[in-house]
């Protein structure tokens, strides 16, 4: 269910030029301001290439009263790239308009459009948003580059929680969910499930909005509300199609999460994501959206509450002894972590990892992301706990006392380990 419908084709020497062109912001930011007022076509081409080989996720054009601003999230963070004169920057507009399919004689109203970068052997996707601003139409551009699925191991979870994620996903009923803000890796973590489990002998099928990855051996639709395809009813049509496993894209109604509490409980294993701030706010979002603690209770088999922190840079990173008051936070914190989960070693002498900054990390002093996470697994225990219907207090109270390690505990240990620092952490979570 594809719905590209309009496509840039770059030339294979071109992309070399851009490629050679493009190793870091600095120098890109350089090949635009020289491109800028030539040929269009290669501006736009140099800026949606020059995004995905940096790794961009998102590409913003933000019209000023004089001028547009540039700005590409990396990592998680927006970073501003130049300025671009507002006639450029109209003509850009237009043609980005054209390629997606959005209407071009409308501007007071936001529209949505897709069209396809092709690099070679690769397809890329660019999702666009077009907003009505004080200055003019603001543009995103989310780039849905294309790249191989990652293992489990390869998302930075804990050996402890791996093995009782795996005994999970392996079970023939059940609702895992993925809970987190937007932005937080859920549907990474959605389609490394997927790969760890995909074996001829089940059927897997999804729903989803877009199809971000392909995956061999498994039925991937993708909702269409225009030909009354989302994903209450989508949900309805799967079950009729056999499954054993089924991945919702996003819980986002009560429609969808009654028709995916009820596949759990009717003998499928209920993949999908939901918007909660942590693990234990799943019960109380499904509530939210209609259902009921005697249905949640025994559909729910895990919830996973997840975020994604910079992983520091590892050519310039500095490492400094850690201050009283943070040797006091780590202790607290890593003192609550249950028998048999051991933190690595914490001393006044312990060195912590700083960011710095260099050409290789866009001055940034990160370079890629992790994921920290917390597990809410239900048992018999917590099950009954749920059928209370506690707040989300009591909820996450009972299961750090039935083992499970917050986010931020997890995210400490990543920083004993070197691989990100406390400001991140901190940043990414509430304690």
């Amino acid at each position: 269910m594809n719905q590209i419908t309009r496509q840039i084709q770059v030339d294979p020497k071109r992309l070399t030029q851009i490629k050679k062109a493009c190793l870091n912001i600095p120098a890109l930011k350089k090949e635009i301001e020289s491109t800028v007022n030539k040929d269009m076509t290669q501006l736009i081409e140099l800026i949606l290439v020059g995004a995905i080989e940096l790794g961009v996720s998102d590409v913003h054009f933000e019209p000023e009263e004089k001028r547009a601003k540039l700005r590409f999230r990396i990592d998680g963070l927006l970073q501003d790239i130049l300025f671009i004169d507002l006639a450029t920057y109209r003509t850009i507009l237009s043609r980005l308009k054209l390629l997606s399919e959005i209407k071009l004689n409308i501007s007071a109203k936001a529209q949505d459009g897709r069209f396809t970068v092709v690099l070679e052997d690769k397809n890329i996707e660019i999702r666009v948003s077009s907003l009505p601003a004080g200055f003019g139409e603001a543009i995103v551009m989310r780039v849905l580059s294309a790249k191989d699925v990652m293992d489990l191991k390869e998302l930075g979870i804990r050996e402890d929680a791996l093995a009782a994620f795996d005994k999970e996903i392996r079970k023939p009923n059940g609702l895992v969910l993925i809970t987190g803000p937007t932005g937080s890796g859920k549907t990474t973590t959605l389609y490394a499930v997927l790969k760890r489990i995909v074996q001829p002998e089940l059927k897997i099928v999804t729903i989803e909005d877009p199809i971000e990855y392909r995956l061999p051996g498994i039925s991937q639709t993708q909702v269409d509300p225009d030909k009354g395809y989302d994903f209450a009813n989508g949900l309805e049509a799967i079950v009729r199609q056999d499954p054993d496993v089924i991945l919702v894209g996003e819980i986002r109604d009560p429609g969808t999460a009654k028709m995916t509490i009820q596949a759990a409980l009717t003998g499928h294993l209920v993949l999908s994501t939901l918007h909660t701030n942590d693990a234990a706010g799943t019960v109380a979002r499904l509530q939210a959206l209609g259902e009921i603690a005697a249905n949640i209770a025994p559909a729910l088999s895990l919830a996973i509450g997840q975020r994604l922190v910079r992983k520091v840079c590892q050519k310039c990173k500095t490492l400094e002894t850690i201050s009283p008051a943070e040797l006091e936070l780590f202790k607290k914190h890593l003192s609550k972590l249950p028998k048999g989960i051991k933190a690595p070693a914490l001393t006044a002498s312990t060195k912590l990892p700083k960011a710095k900054g260099c050409s290789d990390c866009n001055l940034t002093g990160y370079r890629g992301r992790i994921g920290i996470f917390e597990f809410f697994l239900v048992d018999d225990e917590l099950e009954n706990f749920i059928l209370k219907s506690p707040s989300i207090v009591d909820l996450r109270t009972k299961a750090e006392e039935k083992g499970m390690i917050s986010m931020f505990c997890d995210g400490l240990m990543k920083i004993l380990e070197g691989i990100t620092t406390l400001d991140e952490v901190q940043r990414e979570t509430i304690e």
